[in-house]
């Protein structure tokens, strides 16, 4: 009777072996622009949040800012797939309210000033579907150069008086997006 379970155990082992290859798994290289998130309030511990995006951190490795996001032309802000923007209560982006929920977060790089776009599109890879009659709001704001060079796309939040400032930083451009309560 012993022999009988012990061969039924190895039996049912070497059935759950060949049923089970993990072999068969594909498990991709890490990319290369990996995807992160900031929000406000940044802790873990505080899940009450106001504002949170969602974007992929492409490098310059040697390469010129202008060359991976092209002045004057709408930029998906990171890498691979456009930025979502989820606003977690509705929240002003200059003279537009924008109601709560999840939006699509591009920039277009000028000289002096980059233009923040926020709109309706979701799961869009890249800019290259992108529609503006399907913008929710636009903003202009200054363009400043730091003496630091960041190597990776950045984004932080800064608490504000009435709300937040989304800080974008690449290179030595930096950007500082004003959200109001």
């Amino acid at each position: 009777m012993k022999l009988k379970s012990t061969l039924a155990v190895l039996s049912l082992a070497i059935a759950m072996l060949c049923f089970f290859d993990g072999s068969t798994q594909n498990f991709s290289d890490l990319d290369k622009s990996p995807m992160d998130v900031a929000s406000f309030p940044s802790s873990y511990k505080n899940s009450n949040k106001l504002i949170k995006i969602t974007y992929s951190r492409p490098q310059l490795k040697g390469r010129v800012f202008a060359t991976l996001a092209p002045t004057n032309k709408v930029w998906r802000t990171g890498a691979n797939e456009a930025a979502e923007l989820t606003l977690y209560q509705p929240m002003m982006l200059g003279d537009t309210k924008v109601p709560a929920g999840t939006y699509t977060f591009y920039i277009i790089p000028g000289e002096d000033a980059w233009t923040a776009i926020i709109n309706k599109d979701l799961n869009v890879w890249g800019s290259y579907f992108y529609k503006k009659d399907q913008d929710v709001a636009r903003l202009s704001v200054p363009v400043t150069e730091a003496d630091e060079s960041l190597e990776a796309f950045s984004i932080a939040f800064e608490e504000v008086e009435n709300g937040v400032h989304m800080h974008l930083g690449w290179g030595t451009k930096r950007a500082a997006v004003p959200f109001t309560k």
